[in-house]
């Protein structure tokens, strides 16, 4: 099946046919966005008032045991149409949206996020829809529904930190004919990237470099962002995987002095969709920077995955 067609087809019906859906999607074509310089890297602040439901969302177990699950079918509205993939995940338009198309991937089954088991889905996924990046963000790491499993996909070209990820200074961890793992940290954060051109190759990068990270207490996976893209020109994947050590910054909250950001992937991205006014127009590069610094692991943090690619952390040029 051409996904792509049918998913174009998806997206024109539910912004015609849905008010909710169609309402949203024409605001955020008048949102205001603002560029600032990090380093070797651009970031987008975008304006967006709907995404406070998701930055406010309450996480904690007993507030999501409460709620119906929104990405439920039972729980969804009638207009909320959806396209079936694979064995079982359906397609729908985000109502929400941070990029001009955005899409919710999920399981049909309420099952916890988790991305063991689910790294092949997400590669297809990126190869059936080659004009999207297709991410994932860990049940501590920006999710609104860690209790449903779940990825997202957002239009290419409105992300920044794919197109810049090609031009940055990367320290190779482990190279061979179907691809590489490397290191980079000159964009402001730690990140790991992975280009191959087989299935085989990405899923044994991404899995052994997803069993060398901590995994904290009373979890089940690595505290990880991960971004993924399939280029029909060079026909390889990209894989981006953001090490995290905190889930909110301590900074988050309404008011005075407080900022209402969740940061997941589309953040690590570097477009940082802002509910509240006031934060979107006095953020600064610094701040930005500030908040990757708290949130993300550093290279010192991150010497047990050079050492477990067979490369010392210490014989790496400096910051």
């Amino acid at each position: 099946m051409d996904y792509s067609r049918v998913i174009d087809k998806l997206i024109t019906k539910q912004l015609r046919d849905w008010d909710v859906a169609g309402a949203n999607y024409e605001a955020l074509a008048g949102a205001v966005t603002r560029q600032l310089l990090l380093g070797e890297a651009s970031i987008t602040l975008q304006f967006n008032l709907e995404r406070r439901r998701s930055s406010a969302a309450r996480l904690d177990q007993r507030s999501l045991a409460r709620r119906e699950c929104f990405l439920c079918s039972g729980h969804q509205p009638p207009k909320q149409k959806a396209v079936l993939w694979g064995d079982h995940y359906k397609i729908q338009v985000n109502p929400y949206p941070i990029f001009k198309r955005h899409l919710t991937i999920a399981d049909l089954r309420h099952v916890p996020q988790h991305l063991s088991g689910r790294l092949g889905d997400m590669l297809l996924l990126a190869k059936a829809l080659p004009d999207f990046v297709i991410f994932y963000n860990g049940p501590q790491c920006g999710a609104s529904a860690p209790d449903h499993a779940h990825f997202q996909a957002g239009a290419k070209g409105e992300m920044p930190l794919p197109d810049e990820i090609a031009h940055a200074t990367t320290h190779l961890l482990a190279d061979g004919d179907e691809g590489f793992v490397g290191y980079v940290d000159t964009l402001g954060r730690s990140l790991f990237t992975i280009e191959t051109s087989t299935q085989r190759a990405a899923e044994r990068f991404a899995l052994r470099l997803l069993d060398l990270l901590p995994v904290p207490q009373g979890a089940d996976e690595p505290m990880v962002n991960v971004l993924c893209w399939w280029n029909t020109t060079d026909r390889m994947w990209h894989l981006v995987v953001f090490p995290r050590r905190k889930h909110r910054p301590a900074c988050y909250g309404e008011g005075e002095g407080r900022l209402l950001l969740s940061p997941g992937a589309v953040d690590m991205g570097g477009l940082w969709a802002v509910p509240e006014r006031k934060d979107y127009d006095s953020l600064t590069a610094g701040q930005i920077q500030a908040l990757y610094d708290e949130l993300c692991m550093s290279r010192k943090e991150l010497a047990p995955i050079f050492n477990g690619f067979n490369q010392d952390w210490e014989q790496l040029p400096p910051l």
